[in-house]
This record gives structure tokens, sequence and C-alpha cells, in this order.
């Protein structure tokens, strides 16, 4: 989950309000879009916990712990969805590992 909210395109809409782009021309005179958080204010405070991975998994797991603890029966297969995914990419991360040596 931590993965789409900082990085897939399909929950761009979630970190729009909290980013803005900034452009830069390279040394071959392309123009070149960051994406950064914005400076300040509670947008840029998101912002910031949004481009960090780690803190985003965090934010995350404490959200989904929480809807467990009060809403168990909604969140259980949503979870369990999740953890089957994780499983998925850890067993994709392996195998790549593996094919490369």
């Amino acid at each position: 989950m931590t993965r789409l909210i900082v990085f897939d395109t399909i929950t761009e809409f979630i970190r729009a309000p909290f980013f803005e782009d900034e452009q830069e021309i390279n040394e071959q005179g392309q123009t070149e879009i960051y994406i950064v958080p914005k400076k300040s204010g509670i947008t840029g405070f998101i912002g910031q916990l949004l481009s960090c991975y780690w803190c985003t998994g965090v934010w995350v797991s404490m959200i989904f712990y929480g809807l467990y603890l009060y809403f168990p029966g909604i969140s259980g297969p949503v979870l369990v969805v999740l953890a089957v995914a994780g499983l998925a990419a850890l067993l994709e991360t392996v195998v790549q590992h593996m094919v490369q040596d």
C-alpha cells in the first residue's frame, strides 16, 4: 500500500495537492521536471511525509491498525489482500535476485 501511495500513477490524485513541479534545464538543454513537496504549511508537512517511503509506511500501518481495531469485519479482508500482495512482491524480489546471479 505504501508503494501505491508514494510512487504509483493510480494514486497521483492523492499526492497532487501536496506537491509542486519545479523545472530545470540540464546540460543538453532539455527541460527536466521535478516533483517536490510544497514549502510551507500543512500541505508542505504532508508532502514531506508522502515523499518519504518509510514515513508513509509508518502512517499507513497505523491507519490500518486503527481500522482493524475499530472495524475488523471490513478491514480484515482488505488486510489479507494487501498481505498476499506484499508476499508476492517479496517473492518477486527474491526471484529477480536469483535470476541475476
